[in-house]
């Protein structure tokens, strides 16, 4: 079969492997939808074997892809019918790690404490290809009433917005300020207008806020034309948002986000790979700040969000703005690296 893979310094290459077989405690996986999300870019960018992403050194080439979504096509021996059955309808839960450890034990995998964990997609193998082998134990089941599309965004980017907002404890009694209408941001713009929150959507591309607001934001700001900070203040009488996510990983924008707060307000930070300096912890320790930060979810937690979608009729998958074709690959991430639309998913 034929994978996608990023080549290094901002071009894209096709891997010719072997289709995957099965081992002890495995599955093989038919994609049938998998998206492209913004930590992608650094791979895409950065020269080959240059860049360490999620604790892992990217050294060789690999099936990029780490928002899976399909149909088991395969088992392993080991492999019990309440594990997986041939025709399921599952995602993967992106990580592998010792499975004995704390975090491991708990579901939180990419947090495994004993050896740097498998990160499919970029440690090893991902969703970018026709099929994925995986440990059995990384499966999700897919909601019937989701689409393919959804299981893919719940999978990373928008899972990943939904664990921010349920760790700041939002609800319908709060104003967010939601730095970056990337992928994730945008996933937060649309779920926090449905837990009832009154949405700030703030980005520097215009597209961006066209389609933020398309996804409930109540209100949208571009902090290239006006001072956010001001605006913000603004906009809630002159007391702040109780809660500000930033899901740009730009330092200005996590400065901004949190001169936003309210007094007991939280930030929560989305995005990483970028500093934040704080000039003076007395803003933070005098209006009883908190910060929190969030990386991503546990799989028990990406079942949780499968179902809370399905159950609400959540159209999830309203965050693709382009849908692709894997021989399309160098036209979609040389698009996707604009940062000016939504969110792409290549469809198998």
């Amino acid at each position: 079969m034929r994978g996608l893979s990023f080549g290094g310094s901002s071009t894209i290459e096709f891997l010719d492997v072997p289709d995957p077989v099965p081992g002890e405690g495995d599955v093989v996986l038919e994609m049938k939808a998998s998206g492209m999300c913004g930590s992608d870019l650094k791979m895409y960018r950065a020269p080959r074997g240059t860049l360490t992403i999620a604790r892992v050194v990217m050294t060789k080439p690999v099936i990029a892809g780490h928002e899976p979504c399909g149909v088991v096509a395969a088992v392993g021996p080991g492999v019990t019918p309440q594990q997986a059955r041939v025709g399921d309808r599952v995602m993967v839960h992106h990580y592998a790690g010792c499975t004995v450890c704390d975090h491991c034990r708990s579901g939180w995998e990419q947090m495994c404490d004993r050896q740097t964990p498998l990160v499919f997609g970029i440690g090893a193998d991902g969703g970018h290809a026709p099929y994925m082998k995986v440990p059995a134990r990384t499966l999700v089941p897919l909601p019937d009433a989701l689409s393919f599309e959804a299981g893919a965004a719940i999978s990373c980017g928008t899972g990943t917005a939904f664990q921010g907002l349920k760790r700041a404890g939002l609800s319908g009694d709060d104003t967010i300020a939601i730095f970056g209408q990337g992928p994730v941001g945008l996933a937060g713009t649309q779920l926090a207008a449905v837990m009832g929150a009154r949405v700030i959507a703030l980005d520097i591309q215009p597209e961006r806020l066209t389609r933020a607001r398309a996804l409930g934001a109540h209100e949208t700001v571009n902090p290239k034309t006006e001072d956010a900070v001001a605006r913000i203040r603004e906009l809630t009488n002159g007391k702040g948002v109780r809660v500000a996510m930033e899901a740009s990983a730009s330092p200005e924008a996590r400065s901004a986000a949190l001169a936003s707060l309210s007094p007991w307000g939280t930030l929560v930070l989305i995005a990483g790979s970028t500093s934040f300096t704080v000039e003076n912890v007395s803003t933070i320790t005098s209006r009883q700040l908190t910060i929190i930060g969030s990386w991503t979810f546990s799989k028990v937690g990406q079942a949780k969000f499968a179902r809370y979608v399905a159950d609400r009729g959540i159209p999830v998958d309203q965050v693709f703005t382009d849908r692709w074709r894997l021989e399309q690959g160098e036209e979609a991430y040389r698009h996707f690296a604009q940062q000016s639309a939504g969110k792409g998913v290549f469809l198998m």
